[in-house]
């Protein structure tokens, strides 16, 4: 039996922790240890952790605990945005031993080291200003896809978000360093990158060079086959990105953009940096250049203030711009920022039926966009997973579809014929033909 040390991890957020959690894994595995599958028990975990709600805190806190409660002789490290804000949090919960903010999450492999045994918690983070690090980040482990880190931070300090104050301002690594790490992921084989960040199209803050150059560069990197882009604010979707990604093979026809809310009051009181109107000229924009393209789009209901009025203006928005996907979040209170002293505060059962209407509404819309893709040819992507019998994969424009499992299809890229869908989650696949 082996006498490996084992490490076990906890993501929780946004692909830029999961690309973060992924890259610290490689650090203990270069150091020897094994990394704990799900249901082992571990001599360390790493928790990376999100705050961008109270229900993203309250579930760290309560996986923490589980850790300790089940495995209390284990080393305990929490990192990430809620470790950044409220660190005291964390530290006074029994059993953990290391809190480590944003600043320093690449020391963690080192910091865990050093320790050797279980103690008190120590403390290891900064104040905002002071958050200048970038982490180099991407993921490994699915053997099609990984997440690239190209961008962190925020300059934008919208009323309603704590992400500055816990990633800092926003900064990125050159173009040929990112060129590198792609170079370095298609030599491990995956062959779909996704690009991502806090603020990803504010890339260049750092450096000087525009997001458009980062896509071009990456366009030229042999061996990936397909790249996108996780999310990118309204304002930063220029028609230069709108035509080259249209133009490229390689950057697939689907686009997810933030819009928070369809009413222009309450975008004004966000601190978003355009109007429906503006939002409505991006996504029309885009349809003309790729008319297949998948949109999905991240909505908060229940901000301060938000009145029925509102709400129904942002149903009919986005009714009308008939997106494939809508994200809903109910809007939750944030320490430090503005709008957490906003008067008119939304009841939380009027906000979840918000959040329901919406949901359903998500609904609607993602079964219209499926239904018109029954009797299209499209490329697919295979993945490793198999479940009753069927692999799945996604199209370009980002429909998840399946086939009768077949091992010689993982990773590869094949045509297809969309036959059929069930309304809601996937289609059946027809292959053509095979790479």
């Amino acid at each position: 039996m082996s006498s490996a040390k084992k490490v076990g991890f906890y993501t929780l957020g946004c692909k830029l922790n999961f690309s973060e959690t992924s890259t610290i894994a490689r650090e203990f595995e270069a150091g020897g240890f094994v990394r704990a599958r799900q249901g082992e028990t571990a001599d360390v975990y790493v928790v990376n952790s999100c705050s961008v709600t109270e229900h993203a805190d309250k579930k760290c806190r309560n996986i923490v605990r589980r850790i300790v409660r089940t495995n209390p002789d284990a080393i305990v490290a929490v990192t990430g945005c809620y470790a950044q804000l409220r660190p005291q949090d964390l530290a006074a919960i029994d059993g953990v031993d290391l809190v480590i903010g944003n600043n320093d999450k690449g020391s963690i492999y080192e910091r865990v080291s050093a320790l050797g045994a279980k103690r008190k918690a120590s403390v290891h983070t900064c104040e905002a200003g002071e958050l200048t690090n970038f982490f180099a980040a991407f993921s490994t482990g699915d053997r099609t896809r990984s997440f690239l880190k190209v961008q962190d931070g925020c300059n934008y300090h919208c009323s309603y978000c704590t992400i500055p104050l816990a990633r800092g301002a926003s900064r990125n690594l050159p173009i040929a360093d990112l060129a590198a790490e792609a170079q370095r992921i298609a030599a491990q084989g995956q062959r779909e990158i996704v690009l991502t960040g806090i603020n990803t199209g504010d890339f260049g803050r750092t450096t000087g060079e525009p997001f458009i150059d980062l896509l071009r560069a990456l366009d030229r990197v042999e061996g990936i086959d397909r790249y996108r882009i996780s999310s990118i604010e309204p304002n930063l979707l220029t028609d230069e990105v709108i035509a080259f990604t249209a133009a490229s093979k390689r950057f697939q026809s689907h686009f997810h953009i933030p819009i928070q809310s369809g009413s222009d009051r309450i975008l004004a009181l966000m601190r978003r940096r355009y109007n429906t109107a503006q939002f409505a000229d991006r996504i029309a924009a885009v349809r003309r250049a790729v008319p297949d393209v998948f949109l999905g789009i991240d909505v908060i209901v229940g901000f301060p203030g938000e009145t029925d009025e509102d709400f129904a203006d942002t149903y009919r928005f986005l009714e009308r711009l008939a997106p494939a996907f809508l994200h809903v979040f109910p809007y939750s209170a944030r320490p430090d920022t503005p709008a957490a002293g906003f008067p008119n505060r939304v009841p939380p059962p009027v906000a979840e039926r918000r959040a329901a209407e919406l949901g359903a509404l998500s609904e609607r819309l993602h079964r219209a966009f499926y239904e018109k893709q029954v009797g299209t040819q499209a490329r697919v992507l295979w993945e490793s997973t198999r479940r009753n019998g069927y692999m799945y994969g996604y199209t370009g424009n980002y429909v998840k579809v399946r086939t009768p499992f077949d091992r010689a299809l993982i990773n590869t890229i094949t045509p297809v014929k969309l036959t059929a869908t069930d309304g809601e989650e996937v289609m059946d696949a027809a292959i053509l033909s095979r790479e």
